[in-house]
């Protein structure tokens, strides 16, 4: 297949990797490359030298002056550290959700386990990508648990008040205390226990993945 050939092909295979809800507009390459360009806070020299094509060169294509070869297209996706497919894609839509949800304290939904009381936050927003809550934990000793938790995607645990335990299945265990974190893969065993005279108090927040 000749370059231009190739380059067509690209421009045909974004266009209908469209879907009826989602169309792709008809791309404005010059303006696609002015704003690459713009948004790295690169000048027009700088970016001409780093694509190896001659700053009146990368003008006239952001004017829309003149349609870039095949190698040209090439040699701007490289400059710009981004695939030629990705130079082709319109950059995805601004439009905010603009979702909220507010959840005053002692307001969650209580969802409490032999190990711990959980407190789920944000239950009325719907779809939501995290998993937040609350929990007291209550269990003292490892055998407490019924064997390791594990769950699908990434969590994040932040110790409110107390002392906890985190144990998990390829780390030693180890003692957090207030304002302490871990960030972890939830697919790994893990188990956390409180070690203080109090129960302790954690926010914990799962991926939804």
């Amino acid at each position: 297949m000749a370059k231009e050939d190739q380059l067509q092909s690209l421009l045909r295979i974004t266009r209908e990797g469209a879907t009826e809800e989602a169309p792709v507009e008809a791309l404005d390459l010059g303006k696609r490359v002015r704003d690459l360009r713009k948004a790295r806070k690169w000048t027009l020299e700088q970016a001409a030298q780093k694509a190896g094509l001659a700053r009146s060169t990368l003008s006239k294509i952001e004017n829309d002056q003149m349609s870039p070869t095949f190698e040209a297209v090439r040699k701007l996706a490289q400059g710009l550290g981004i695939s030629v497919p990705q130079l082709f894609t319109p950059p995805k839509s601004d439009r905010v959700m603009a979702r909220r949800a507010i959840t005053r304290a002692g307001e969650g939904v209580a969802h409490p386990t032999a190990t711990y009381e959980h407190e789920m936050l944000a239950t009325d927003l719907r779809g939501k990508q995290m998993l937040p809550y609350r929990a007291i934990v209550r269990a003292r000793r490892f055998d407490d648990f019924d064997g390791w938790v594990r769950h699908d995607g990434e969590e994040f645990l932040y110790v409110l008040s107390g002392v906890v335990e985190f144990y998990t299945e390829f780390y030693a265990p180890i003692k957090l205390r207030r304002g302490d974190s871990a960030y972890y893969d939830a697919a790994m065993g893990h188990n956390v226990i409180t070690v203080s005279e109090d129960d302790a108090v954690i926010l914990w927040v799962t991926s939804a993945a």
